[in-house]
Parts: structure tokens; sequence; C-alpha cells
């Protein structure tokens, strides 16, 4: 962030020079010109006069802007781990850690740096912290909802921090480990280059502008390698315990305060659809033990509880969102690191952020994103087209040979494979460069991307049988095995194959140490680095010690795999829900498969992330995002699905046997329109939101705007108290 010579001089001002309130106004009351500058500043004036509220040990164990500490003090908790290359030259690594630790009006984190003993040549592992002060300037500025003593969800304010502090709770205990974690994430991400920055020091051809963010740059170059929170495990024994150790209700709001609202919300929403499992999958066992002519029950049934289901679940999770204090995101909050723009002040916010026109993205995403992700579409289609011609060419011309059938599926699997990794990284590159402002935006449009080539190749084949072969035979025999080879694949790639590799990678590891262990009692500090091998930047930084648990478990966890994001999560049930309620008419026992594999799922999801995968950062998010309107369409393409399969059916045929081609076509048509008339209705019937939430936002809203008119008012009194004041000075004189 950058600031005008007046504003930073504002900032440098020391809390003793302050003064009270009145001559605070009376010293700046002409100084308007940085609203965001004028609101920092009087976070920090709120905590100062906080600081006589609060023992020293509360808030100044560590100094607000300072890393320097006392040979008997101890450091800071942990709340990131920063692995640096090796081979990072000495003024690029000084740079970096003086942007970290440096003050924010000079484009500084503002952050604490320790460093890790380590094996030079394995790379620099910094651990991160920030102050307690540090903390509750940050919470208030990205606008951190939490509940107050009333019990109510609001934005956060270091003004009325007592509101927030139930009767007995510490003020270390306000922010948890995952809002912290956050906290110092963000920081982390926003250290924004500045106008003299033309480049990385060290390295010319690694060229800056100003305003982008300089953690991203660092990490494209592979200067940065790793950046992750520590589990803590102490509470991650405990979530298990009551997680995928039990078969019991998620505790959801632990998860929530563990891992963030995103995985939290991912949870919720896999356990609400499993549960709505269970009435097709007592329907669909009935039709198979009592009576298996019942297609066009199906096909109603599906179309009419596909609906139900997801407009149930838009109410329940903007329930949660109003709990959680997500329900007021939008679009223009704030940019995510890697938006791309000249630095400006923000029209609504006033703070100083980088700006880009929105046509410039839509014309990126009309004019090229569009048709490179159709052309990509059309060459999946063929490609199964092809593999279905060359399939039939072989069972003409091998009939006798089963195997030999079976070569152009076994290719065409393996295609799908390599083309999907190189189609993702495609999406996410066009994605990246159509330079979208939020991270939610950026999510929604990769995630559609992306879905849309997985649509193809998952179900396009289960369309040509179902309506170009029409054979509900093929179709059925196809959707049993792409569903439970799907669904074994899966469990494979998630669970079981992480947990063998991190097995077998701890034994690995063990041995190694074992091996080297009569080296080490010789020399104490084999494979660290010594004082004189260390840059003077980190001889600087305070050091942990050689036994701080911490060490071990950076190194232990930085080995682990890296969960990126619920992406995968939620494909995995966007496939099935095609599957159970596009086809499933043909097919009623793909909900059971279904059901039994999703509470196999919970299970395994929760153990991957507590056991195999680094602890995720936690994100806040007030929806499933893209992945609701993915699901709706499926809901909506499940209306033709099952009336074609409907009147495709033998059973219905057999019933009507006089009726022509066109009389079927326009019977489709009609039993279409009437299914959508149907879901229209569901829609409008049923609200997004809860009755008690509607009310709890107008009251929020209302309660804002008398809060503003009271702000208001007393500003003005005070102006002018202080006007008429001194005309009764100078008339008096």
């Amino acid at each position: 962030m950058t600031s005008s010579p007046t504003n930073r001089m504002r900032l440098s001002l020391p809390p003793q020079q302050m003064g009270s309130d009145e001559s605070f106004d009376n010293t700046f009351a002409d100084e308007e010109d940085d609203p965001h500058i004028n609101r920092l500043w009087e976070i920090h004036r709120r905590i100062h006069s906080l600081r006589g509220k609060m023992s020293k040990q509360e808030l100044d164990t560590v100094e607000t802007m300072s890393d320097e500490f006392d040979e008997g003090t101890s450091l800071p908790p942990t709340y990131l781990v920063l692995k640096v290359a090796s081979d990072i030259k000495e003024n690029t690594l000084t740079w970096l850690i003086d942007k970290i630790r440096g003050k924010r009006r000079d484009g500084g984190a503002e952050l604490i740096v320790m460093r890790q003993p380590c094996d030079p040549e394995d790379g620099w592992m910094l651990h991160l912290s920030a102050s307690k002060i540090k903390f509750l300037e940050t919470a208030e500025e990205m606008e951190l909802m939490k509940e107050d003593k009333a019990g109510v969800m609001r934005e956060f304010t270091v003004s009325q921090l007592e509101e927030f502090l139930p009767e007995g709770m510490h003020v270390d205990d306000l922010l948890t480990l995952a809002e912290k974690q956050t906290i110092v994430r963000h920081e982390l991400e926003n250290i924004r280059a500045l106008a003299e920055d033309a480049h990385i020091p060290g390295y010319p051809t690694y060229t800056l502008y100003e305003g982008q963010s300089i953690f991203q740059v660092c990490v494209k170059f592979n200067i940065i390698l790793n950046v992750y929170p520590l589990h803590d495990q102490e509470a991650l024994k405990k979530l298990g315990k009551k997680w995928y150790m039990s078969f019991g209700d998620q505790p959801i709001e632990e998860i929530r305060l563990y891992f963030g609202e995103a995985i939290a919300l991912y949870f919720t929403f896999l356990g609400y659809y499993t549960a709505t499992l269970v009435v097709p999958v007592l329907l669909g066992l009935l039709q198979l033990i009592v009576y298996s002519d019942t297609m066009s029950f199906f096909c109603v049934f599906n179309v009419v509880w596909v609906t139900l289901v997801l407009e149930i679940w838009k109410k329940k999770s903007n329930e949660l969102a109003f709990k959680w204090g997500t329900i007021s995101m939008t679009s223009m909050d704030e940019p995510r690191p890697n938006f791309r723009g000249s630095m400006g002040y923000d029209a609504i916010s006033g703070k100083l952020q980088p700006q880009s026109p929105r046509y410039f993205t839509y014309i990126k995403m009309y004019c090229v994103s569009v048709p490179v992700v159709f052309l990509c579409l059309v060459g999946g289609f063929f490609m199964m087209l092809a593999s279905f011609w060359a399939e039939d060419y072989l069972k003409q011309s091998h009939a006798s040979d089963e195997y030999i059938i079976l070569v152009p599926s076994i290719i065409y699997s393996i295609l799908v494979f390599v083309v999907n990794a190189y189609y993702r990284r495609l999406a996410t590159f066009l994605t990246e460069w159509e330079n979208h402002r939020t991270q939610s935006q950026f999510d929604r449009h990769r995630v559609t991307k992306l879905v849309l080539f997985e649509f193809v190749n998952n179900f396009m084949s289960l369309f040509y049988i179902a309506f170009i072969i029409r054979d509900m035979e093929m179709l059925r025999s196809q959707l049993q095995t792409m569903l439970i080879i799907f669904q074994l694949i899966s469990h494979m790639q998630e669970a079981l194959l992480p947990f063998t590799i991190k097995y077998y990678g701890a034994k690995f590891a063990s041995w190694r140490k074992s091996f080297f262990s009569s080296s080490r009692e010789k020399n104490k500090f084999y494979r660290i680095a010594t004082d004189e091998q260390l840059f003077p930047v980190l001889r600087s930084l305070p050091y942990l010690p050689i036994d701080d648990t911490r060490i071990e478990e950076a190194s232990k966890e930085g080995d682990m795999e890296d969960y990126t994001d619920t992406y995968d999560d939620y494909l995995e049930l966007f496939i099935q829900f095609g599957y159970v309620f596009l086809f499933s008419p043909v097919y009623p026992v793909a909900a059971f498969w279904a059901l039994f594999n999703n509470v196999v799922e919970i299970r395994a999801d929760a153990f991957k992330l507590c056991k195999i995968f680094q602890r995720p950062m936690s994100k806040r998010v007030k929806d499933i995002g893209a992945w609701q309107r993915c699901f709706e369409i499926i809901g909506a393409m499940s209306i033709m699905t099952n009336c074609g399969l409907l009147c495709l059916s033998p059973e219905l045929k057999r019933s009507a046997p006089e009726m022509g081609q066109v009389e079927w076509v326009l019977l489709f048509v009609l039993l279409e329109h009437a299914l959508l008339g149907i879901r229209y209705l569901m829609h409008i019937t049923i609200s997004d939101k809860p009755e008690w939430v509607r009310v709890a936002l107008a009251r929020r809203n209302y309660e804002s705007k008398q809060a503003l008119k009271f702000e208001r008012s007393q500003k003005n009194r005070r102006l002018l108290t202080r006007k008429f004041k001194t005309i009764h000075g100078t008339h008096g004189h």
C-alpha cells in the first residue's frame, strides 16, 4: 500500500502525541483525501485507547512492529510455514524478508519472521507469526464476522472489543487458530509491489508492476516453494473421534472452526445429499423386489424429487451463511491476490487496490475462452464417437474375440485421463488470463469450464446409447459399470493410494533416520546450516531451538500432499448426481450404490483431511458457488432425459400400440412442459431464505442505518459546538 507524504506523516505520529478524540479531530479535520488511511489510523487509535483496559500480557507480549526478542522471551506461535528455495540470492532473500517484516506504509506486511534450523540444501524454512495488536487490527480491516455476547454474528470492530468477549474469555481466544492463519496469509498475499519495485532484486527478468502481489510472483518463479499452516494435533485428534471415527452426525461447527466455511459447507452438502438419497433407495429396492415395470413412475418422481432437494438446499445454505456471517459476501469484495490492474482507490470502500475495467474480462471470455472451450468440447465428443465406431467395427470383424473388442474402450479411458489433465491446466490458465476480480468469481468460471468437459467425458456416451442406439439393456449395463467403477477408482485415488504412499513413506523415513543416526551423533549439527552459511538477514532473525516441536511438525507436514480446494470432491458428487437422476429410471438401484458410496465417502474425506493432507487454508464462502448452478442444470436436463426415456420405454409403447411417431413426440413435448411447469412452481414457491433469516437481515439493515444516523448526529453536534464556541469567543474578544 502506498501513501501520500501527508498520510505517511499521520501514520508515523506516536500514540503519545495523539491526544484526545477532540484534539485528533481538530488536527486532522481538513485531511479527507484518503479515507482508507483515515480508517486504518482510526483502528490504531482505538487499539491504543484499549491498551489501558488490558494488561500488558494480553496485548504487548510481542511488540507491534518488532521482530526483536530478548534471550529469555518465548517465541510466538507459528501460523504459517514458508519454505524458500535453497539457491535464492542473498539480496533477494533480504528484500523478501524486509517486505514481510516491514511496516505497511513502506509496502510491508508487518509480520513476525522466525527461522528454523534446517539443511541449507533443502531450502530455508521460515515461520510466520503476528502480534496480538496486528491480529485485532487486521480482523477489523478484513471485516471479519464474529459472534457478540448477545449471540448475534456481526462485523468485528476494535472499539467494541469487550462486546465480543463473553464472560471468562481471554482476548487471545477471541480469534480461532484458523482465523489467525487466514489473517497472516491475507497479509502475506497482499504485499504489493511499489512503484520503485521494477523487478525482484537479483532477478532482472522477473519484472513487477505496481500493485502486483509479490508473494504470488515468488511462488510462480519458485522462489517460494511452499507455504502451509500447521495442524493442531490435539484439536485434530478430538475432531477425528467425533468425525471419521464415529457414525453419528458430523460435527459441522467444529469442522468450520478448524478448516473454515468452504470445507464445512462441502461436508454439510455431502451429508444432506446423502440423506436425501434414502427415499430413492427405498423406492428402487421396492421396484427391484416387487414390480419391475415402473419406469414411468420413476421418471416423474426423479424430476420432482431432484427439484425439491435442490430448492431446500438453497434455503439451508442461506441459513448457514447467515449463522456463519458470510451471507453478505458480494462480487465487490476484496480483490484476489492475482488480480491485475493499475493501483487506485476503490469507488466503494476507498481502499487502495488494483483496478481494471470489467469489460476487459468479458472481451477475453467471449472472444477467446468460449471458442477455445467449445473446440475442446467438440474434440472430446468426437473422441467418444471414435471409440464407439471402433468398437462397432471390431465387433463385426472380430466378433469371437472379446479381448480385442475391449481395446477401443481401454484406449479411450487412457486418452480421457491424459486429456483431462491437460485441459485442467488450460482451463486454469484461461481463467487466470481473464483476470477475474474476486476469488469467488475466479472459482465460478474455472469450475464452469472444467465441468463442461467432464460432462462430455462422463455423460455423452450414455446419451448416445439412450437416444441414438436406443438400447435400454446396453444403457443399463453401461450405467451400472460406469457408476460402480467410477466410485471404486475415486476411493482408491482419494484415500487408499495417498494413505499407502504415506505409510510406506513414513517407513522409508524411519529407516533413513536410523541409518544416519550414528553420523548425527558424531556431529550434533549434522546437515544443519552453521552461522557462517547463513545470510546476515537470517542471522538477524529469532530462531527456533533445536528441540522445538514445531521443527519436526513443519518438516513432517511439509512432505504431506497439498489439499488445494474442494473441486475434486464436488466433481465426484456432480458425476454421481448425474448418474442417479439422468438415467436411473433404467437402473433404479443406482441410488443405493450412491448412498453406500457417500456413507464411506464422508469418513474417507474426513480421514484424508485429518491424516493425509496438509492443513488447508480456511476459506470463507456463502454457498457452494458454481456447483449450485451445475446441479440445477443436471436437474433441468433430467426432465428431458427422463421424458425421453419414458417415451422410448417398451412398457409405455406396449400400452398404446396405436400411437405413431408423431404422437409420441407430441407426448414427449407435453410431458416435458408439464414437468418444467411443476419445477418452476416449486422454484417460486420455496423461498431461498428462511423467514427468520429475512427478518434478521432486515433488522440488521435497519440498525445499521440508525447507527449511521446517530454517528452523523454526534459528529454534527461536535462540529457545531466548536463552530459556535469559536464565534462566541471572537465576539467576546
